[in-house]
Order: C-alpha cells, then structure tokens, then sequence
C-alpha cells in the first residue's frame, strides 16, 4: 500500500507487529483530509490481517505524536476544514474494532485531535518528554465524541472537564498520574519498551484478547452516535463568525476576542 501521509510497516520490529507512524514532522504530525483517509485504510488493513496480533501508532521524529487538525487543510472561500476531515471518525472506529490492540508511542506532543488517538488507543506508552492535552476551546473547535465523553471514563469525569474547560497541556507523568498513559519512558527507552509490551501480547490468545476488547468497549459503543452528532454539529459550528475568530486568532498568533459570543 502506497501512502503519502503516513507509513505502513507490516511486519514492524517482529513478525505479528504492525507500525502505523503519521509522517508530517515538519508540521507536527497535524493531520489533513488525506492523512485521516490514509490512517483509515491503513488500520482497516492491520485489523483484517491475521498475521497481525497487535498495531502500534506513533508520529515521525521526536518532536510529535500528532497535533490534532492541520489548520491549513481548508477548501477556499469555505468555513472549516476540507470534507476529508471527517473521516477522523473512521479512524476512531478502526482503531475500536480492530479485532487486537492497539498502542500509541507517544514520542511528543499530542494535542488536540493527536490526545482523541491517545485516548481511543487501548494502551499508551509515553516518553518523558510528552506534553498531552486539548485545545479546541482556544481555536474555535471541539471534540463531543470520543474526544470528551470517552475520555471522562479513561481519566473521570474531573479531569476530562479541566482538561476541555482550561486547555492546559500536561507532562507525561501527570497524564499517567491520571491513567490517560499505562507508562512513562526516557525518549531512548519508548522504542525498546513499546517492542517489549509488543512481545507480551504477542503471547496471549488472540481469541481471547479479541473477546475482552469487544468486551471493554461494549458499555462506549454508544459514543459512535455521539460522534456523529457532534461531527455534524462542528461543521455547522465551523460557518459561525465564534469559530472564524478562534481560527484567525490561531493563524494570526494573537489572543482570540471572545467577548461579543457571550451576549444572550
């Protein structure tokens, strides 16, 4: 499978390992339209390969894992980003039900649309150096689905909304302090431990892994029609002059002027 946005190792590091990495350093690992179409097809293969016991997603370079949206990826003269973006969703789903689990790498910072992957992802290994958290409410965007309610499950209820009301970013020990990452390495460490944890599960049933993850996600299946909802309810937010601030604010690197959205 040829990809532009990203790369596909099948097998990765040992046979049963596959590595899914969001090649965009230069832009820290934002994904567009067409990245989110290349990490869809890419999952949905790693999930229907039985030669596959477990998938590990990671960003290029050591900088970051991803940073949500790339907020350049707009159709001109239009609100929002381009269509494709929406197939983020799609992601979120192909990650759930791959029939194995999944582990994020997170080698930097993960941010925004970059902390949903972390969250969705079944296990996360940390590098020291990782700085995690949202950022919609600054930019003018938000994450309703799994971006929010999943995570209130993953973190509790507390922290999910600190995390969403504040846009703080927090350190990769406080994020597992708070159960949003299983372990914290030295950035040396990330690669040689994410291989061992690989190895690990690679010894397990792989039917009974498969019936446990269905079995954990049973209870937040019902998130998907969240999601949508909310997707629907961004684009339509996305052609408001409240979002058009955030993102020019964003753009021009200068506070947003929220002010006048608070009026009744």
């Amino acid at each position: 499978m040829d990809f532009e946005d990203i790369t596909y190792e099948k097998p990765w590091a040992m046979d049963g390992v596959a590595r899914i990495m969001i090649n965009r350093p230069a832009l820290y690992n934002a994904f567009r339209g067409k990245t989110a179409l290349e990490l869809k097809q890419a999952f949905e293969d790693a999930g229907f390969d039985n030669s596959v016991g477990v998938v590990v997603l990671t960003g290029a370079g050591d900088k970051a894992f991803c940073t949500g949206g790339d907020a350049t990826d707009v159709v001109p003269g239009k609100a929002g980003y381009s269509p494709e973006m929406v197939h983020i969703i799609d992601v979120h789903r192909a990650i759930r039900e791959a029939p194995k689990p999944v582990i994020a790498a997170v080698n930097g910072f993960a941010i925004g649309g970059g902390n949903v992957l972390v969250t969705v992802c079944d296990l996360a290994i940390a590098s020291e150096t990782a700085k995690l958290g949202q950022v919609g409410p600054r930019v003018g965007s938000y994450d309703a689905g799994f971006g929010s309610t999943y995570l209130a499950r993953v973190i509790g209820e507390k922290r999910a909304r600190e995390m969403w009301f504040l846009c703080w970013q927090y350190t990769a020990q406080e994020a597992y302090q708070m159960g949003l990452v299983n372990k914290v390495v030295p950035p040396d460490k990330l690669e040689e431990e994410v291989k061992k944890w690989c190895e690990r599960i690679l010894a397990m049933s792989p039917t009974a892994l498969r019936q446990l993850k269905a079995s954990f996600n049973l209870f937040t299946d019902m998130v998907y029609g969240v999601e949508a909802m909310a997707m629907n309810s961004l684009w339509q937010y996305y052609g408001s002059d409240e979002a058009r601030e955030g993102r020019a604010s964003y753009l021009e690197k200068r506070p947003p002027d929220w002010t006048k959205f608070r009026a009744p």
